[in-house]
């Protein structure tokens, strides 16, 4: 069969993915100003203003994470029709283009046609895309049944991923991307979206978007604005010092739980806290010290990474509450985790803080246990991102409904006509290398 075939194709090449995927990112080919889709802080080429949220793998810290082992799900009846789980071209295209928009194969009657359109051949994007790509599938290959999914390689120019989406339009019924910020500004500017679509990103200005499409993509500010949620909910009538980094990631981070403080009712004061090579100068950690020792907050929001973190706790202590999104994951390592850390409240996809949950554990990991955090994180949204279009050809078939609501890997994802998607992330308190959820809103 073409999936376990697959499969042992994605285990002997898996790994030369990440080297290849590596190289690109020291060869200074992920630069703040190119055209591709914004992953940081892991620094996926991105311009400063990007809006999906991935963050520094646990392994420069930490042990690597340990994934729970997840039961294996009850055995599935074959689907009727194909799901098609590798790179498929449509009729006269070549790889990394698309000059044709009818599938090779006529899909039985009823059968839901979805495209998901990926950067796979892009130096930069291809191992971002290709976690996505394994994501989907896995997800397709459990929850297929009636679906036909074509993987469709574009390019990440934006022209190009547009004429891409256009011919892919025309013999789909529901399209999955694009992935680059780029792509996906340049088609809601061109009014062509005309197909029920799952953008797999946000664009780099936030406003109207297309009313048949949603937004998919992981975002630092929307984590930001559930910590200061949490926070208010649990600190009534508390004041908060935010510790903010350096890079375009904190910033926005920092300004989105600022600005949801502030509506809360609440008040509070930044502390800029730079780095150099991962390392905070002592002399700063000593001001913290000193000012929280003068002033003392009522509890930290982190909008830093779990190394600079590590840093603030040992110097100053664990006695003040810290909140932060996944940028202070540390990811799990039971037994073995990092005792500084021990306490911190984090917002992150129930992929990397609940294995056990119901709706996480039936879907099957990635076969490296020392996948980074953020290519996990681009695998979850891939199965997201199959639940959500799986969810629309479901409404399609029948009388749209007002809205949806999926309990999926990256959160509680909610979405409608009109109304687009919101996601609710999972709030855990990190402990000995392990995470406890928390009832930490609606």
């Amino acid at each position: 069969m073409l999936i376990k075939s697959l499969k042992a194709w994605r285990r002997d090449g898996e790994s030369g993915l990440m080297r290849a995927w590596f190289a690109c990112l020291f060869a200074g080919l992920l630069l703040s100003g190119c055209s591709t889709v914004c992953l940081e802080p892991e620094e996926l080429c991105a311009s400063g203003n990007a809006n999906t949220s991935l963050h520094p793998r646990a392994s420069a810290v930490l042990a690597p994470e340990v994934p729970a082992a997840a039961p294996a799900p009850a055995p599935a009846l074959e689907p009727v029709d194909p799901v098609r789980t590798a790179p498929i071209y449509l009729p006269g295209q070549d790889a990394g283009t698309a000059r044709a928009a009818n599938p090779a194969v006529s899909p039985a009657a009823g059968t839901a046609r979805i495209a998901l359109l990926l950067p796979l051949n892009s130096p930069s994007l291809g191992g971002a895309a290709e976690a996505v790509r394994a994501g989907f599938m896995a997800a397709a290959e459990r929850d297929g049944a009636g679906i036909q999914v074509d993987v469709v390689p574009t390019s990440d120019n934006p022209d190009e991923a547009l004429a891409t989406y256009t011919r892919a339009g025309a013999a789909h019924d529901i399209i999955v991307g694009p992935l680059s910020r780029p792509a996906v500004g340049a088609l809601i500017a061109s009014g062509k979206a005309d197909k029920p679509t799952v953008a797999l990103n946000h664009p780099e200005v936030r406003g109207t978007l297309p009313p048949r499409m949603l937004v998919a993509g992981l975002s630092i500010e929307d984590e930001a604005r559930q910590a200061a949620e949490w926070a208010a909910r649990e600190h009534p009538h508390g004041r908060v010092l935010i510790l903010t980094g350096s890079p375009a990631w904190a910033q926005r981070a920092a300004g989105a739980f600022e600005a949801r403080w502030s509506e809360l009712g609440h008040t509070g004061q930044r502390f800029a806290l730079p780095s150099s090579d991962g390392r905070v100068d002592p002399a700063l950690l000593q001001d913290l010290k000193a000012r929280l020792e003068v002033d003392p907050p009522e509890l930290l929001f982190a909008a830093v990474d779990v190394a600079e973190l590590r840093q603030v706790r040992t110097f100053v202590g664990a006695t003040l509450p810290v909140y932060g999104g996944a940028s202070i994951n540390p990811g799990r390592t039971p037994g073995l985790g990092a005792t500084e850390l021990d306490g911190i409240h984090v917002v992150d996809l129930p992929w990397l803080v609940l294995p056990d949950h119901p709706a996480v554990m039936v879907y099957p990991r990635q076969a490296d246990p020392e996948t980074p955090l953020y290519m996990q994180r681009l695998y979850a949204l891939g199965i997201d991102a199959f639940l959500v279009a799986r969810q629309l050809a479901a409404q399609q078939a029948a009388a749209p409904a007002a809205a949806s609501s999926i309990d999926g890997v990256t959160g509680r994802l909610t979405f409608g006509a009109n109304a687009g998607l919101t996601r609710r992330e999972a709030a855990a308190i990190y402990r000995d290398g392990n995470f406890t959820p928390v009832e930490a809103g609606p």
